[in-house]
């Protein structure tokens, strides 16, 4: 089966069980979505969003963040990953968006991957969630399931999003990319999973695949 006609079936299956597709990420606004993007990273939404009311109290706009000591940022998001880095980052790209943007988070791939800790898949969440742009953000469920599935080598992230925007029409993007997070978390763990029981790997993986999966 060609990779188009695979990921039309697969468009077909994650379409009935994801009609909608909410945010997993509580945010507010373009720049709460961005403070909590950064903050999700090597760790996971559920943790993010019990430690976001804490900092949207105290920070909810770029002229607020900035007049926080970073030890009071990192204090608050103590809990999450790489916490250090994390409140440098977010002091850091407050006072960017206050001196080059006004405050304002703007829909421009240049001026959101200019921001310290923000790269291409930080970028992509906020361009498609917060303004509707359509893009596809490959996080590590993503990755995964590209792989498993043959729509992609698996060889890097950047080939990753490459493969999967040529397969699947721009206009499903959006959506798209968090259907499969859904599906993963749910559906298709990375591991004690048997994936010829897997309604999609079931048939979309290769016959490898599931041998090797079962061998774990």
């Amino acid at each position: 089966m060609r990779r188009a006609e695979k990921a039309e079936r697969i468009g077909q299956i994650l379409d009935r069980l994801y009609p909608t597709q909410p945010i997993p990420l509580n945010h507010g606004d373009p720049y709460t979505l961005l403070v909590a993007v950064m903050l999700s990273a090597q760790t996971t939404d559920k943790k993010v969003n019990q430690v976001t009311p804490q900092l949207f109290a105290k920070a909810d706009t770029p002229e607020k963040m900035v007049e926080l000591e970073v030890g009071e940022i990192q204090q608050i998001i103590r809990e999450i990953g790489l916490s250090p880095t994390k409140a440098r980052n977010l002091k850091k790209m407050a006072q960017q968006l206050v001196e080059r943007h006004d405050g304002e988070v703007l829909a421009d791939w240049d001026a959101l991957e200019g921001l310290a800790g923000v790269g291409h898949k930080t970028a992509s969440v906020v361009m498609a969630q917060a303004f509707g742009i359509p893009a596809f953000p490959v996080d590590t469920h993503i990755h995964r399931l590209a792989n498993r599935w043959r729509l992609s080598n698996g060889r890097s992230v950047t080939q990753t999003e490459r493969d999967l925007k040529a397969v699947f029409p721009m206009d499903t993007w959006n959506c798209r990319h968090l259907q499969i997070i859904f599906f993963g978390r749910e559906h298709c763990p990375a591991r004690n999973h048997d994936l010829s029981q897997c309604q999609i790997c079931g048939w979309a993986a290769s016959k490898k695949q599931i041998a090797q999966e079962r061998r774990r």
